[in-house]
């Protein structure tokens, strides 16, 4: 067949389960860029929804299933996202006993590639009414009458704070993106910053995170350099960055990072999931 100009080019895909598949990537690699070290600044987890699982049963019925994966920000390595769908796709033509014994598959192989403990969640996809669309609590930002003529790399110097005017709020961004660094593919995602401080100049929060438009840089990393940057400017008392990143290839990767002692958060599927 002809090559068809910007079009993708052929996929293999594993006709049996193979753990192999998956490609760790140390986490470290993109911390030691923006001067995070160990002990970390930030505690949190990646929520992964998995929605095409599916998977044979001993009969050779096909199965299938949404997964939520949970992988704690403390693990060494994070996971490639398509060789997570090559993985999740090996599944397909696989005989399981039944989804508990897919679940324990998962949360091995899972684990020893991110080098720490991840929980799995397996939800029939009969029982889809038990992921309802939902919204992050907040003020959005989007539409503030602002100039934006620029666009990356993403410039710590446009956050500030108002002296004097402790507040607690939460702040939300729905025009986030980013790129990967693998395809160059655009990643959108809804941004929710929580804090505790100083408040926080809007106008440059917004130039500051669309400063991120023509970066390249993996879900989580986006984060941890969010949370980085408010916390060198900012100085708030308490922070946490949620991210709700639109879904590729049947997962959506859900980065939150956060100061001690302010809990993790809800799998809060937006209406863009």
């Amino acid at each position: 067949m002809a090559e068809h100009g910007i079009l993708g080019k052929s996929t293999v895909y594993p006709s049996q389960y193979d753990a192999s598949l998956l490609f760790p990537i140390a986490r470290n690699i993109a911390r030691e860029q923006i001067g995070v070290y160990s002990p970390l600044p930030f505690t949190g987890q990646d929520i992964w929804n998995a929605y095409e699982l599916s998977w044979l049963d001993k009969a050779g019925r096909p199965r299938s299933g949404l997964a939520e994966i949970v992988v704690p920000a403390n693990t060494v390595n994070i996971i490639e996202s398509k060789s997570f769908k090559l993985y999740l796709n090996s599944f397909n033509q696989t005989r399981i006993g039944d989804s508990e014994r897919l679940r324990q598959m998962l949360v091995s192989d899972i684990s020893k590639a991110c080098g720490g403990n991840v929980t799995v969640t397996i939800t029939p996809a009969s029982a889809s009414h038990a992921f309802p669309v939902e919204y992050l609590n907040g003020e959005v930002i989007d539409d503030m009458e602002v100039d934006i003529n620029y666009y990356g790399p993403p410039e710590p110097l446009y956050l500030s704070v108002f002296e004097e005017s402790q507040v607690s709020e939460s702040l939300i961004c729905h025009i986030f993106r980013s790129n990967c660094p693998v395809t160059n593919q655009p990643d959108w995602a809804s941004i929710q910053i929580r804090y505790l401080g100083n408040r926080i100049e809007r106008e440059g929060l917004l130039r500051y995170l669309v400063s991120y438009r023509m970066h390249n840089g993996f879900h989580e990393n986006c984060v941890e350099h969010i949370f980085t940057d408010i916390m060198r400017q900012c100085k708030p008392l308490q922070l946490s960055v949620y991210a709700r990143f639109t879904r590729r290839g049947g997962l959506d990767i859900n980065p939150y990072r956060c100061t001690e002692g302010m809990g993790m958060p809800g799998n809060v599927r937006l209406i863009r999931q």
